[in-house]
Parts: C-alpha cells; structure tokens; sequence
C-alpha cells in the first residue's frame, strides 16, 4: 500500500461505492458495516493505489450536508511511537491518542494548524480483513 492514501467522508458510503465502482472503474477491495449498516470503512483501488472511505457522522449541518472537513489524509510512517512524540512537540491538535486497532494498525488523528485531519499509522500485526469484520466483494453484506 502507498504510504498516503486520500481518506474520504460520505454521507451514504455505500452508494459511494457503487458510484465510484461503476463510474470511475475503481476495484472494492473491503469494506467494514456497522451493525446499524452503515460503512464505516472500505478501501478502493484503482491499478493497485488505494483510497479509503466511510460514511461520516452528521454533526448538526443538516440532513445530507457534511462537516467542514470531511477527508482524512492516511499516512503510513516507520515508527508511529516516535511520529507521535514529534506531534506532541509541535503542539498538533491531536483528535485520538495512540491507539492499537483491531485491524493491525497502530495509529493517532491530528488536526494541522488549518483543520485538515491527518491519520498517522503502523502497520503493527498482519489481521485478515475476515478477523477484524470486513468483507470482501462477492460475500454479501
């Protein structure tokens, strides 16, 4: 996987994908479902670079509007321990602190000094998408 990967916030994420498979040719590769069926998490591909994306949760803009920020930029790093420490040092807003997830990741969310959200994580452990609860096309929803 690419060490940047664009994260994008829908308000329907399920018909996103079918969007963005049908029409821009990209390849589902996961996707994660809430018990209420809402997406949490999916991952596109398009010759092998990635995008991911979920639906976002409305925060009082109104039925179907989106919050200001609504993409997320991913960034793998080497050493996310160290990442986060130099973060700190340079007074990011952090939205999450250093956390492990069940997919394998260790990872914090910050905001830059505009309000873009950053994720930054490690990959820690190898987790089948079938372990942490994602499904993959063709298995039903």
């Amino acid at each position: 996987m690419q060490r940047i990967v664009p994260y994008l916030s829908y308000s329907d994420a399920a018909a996103a994908i079918g969007w963005l498979v049908a029409t821009f040719g990209l390849r589902e590769r996961l996707r994660y479902v809430e018990a209420d069926g809402s997406v949490t998490h999916a991952e596109l591909e398009l010759a092998g670079d990635c995008v991911f994306l979920g639906s976002c949760q409305p925060v009082d803009h109104g039925p179907g509007r989106l919050p200001a920020s609504h993409q997320v930029v991913h960034v793998q790093v080497d050493d996310v321990d160290a990442h986060f420490d130099r973060a700190c040092r340079g007074g990011a807003h952090l939205i999450s602190p250093l956390e492990d997830t069940p997919y394998g990741m260790r990872r914090y969310r910050a905001e830059d000094l505009e309000g873009h959200r950053w994720i930054f994580a490690q990959r820690v452990r190898d987790v089948s998408p079938h372990e942490w609860g994602a499904i993959t096309p063709g298995e039903g929803s």
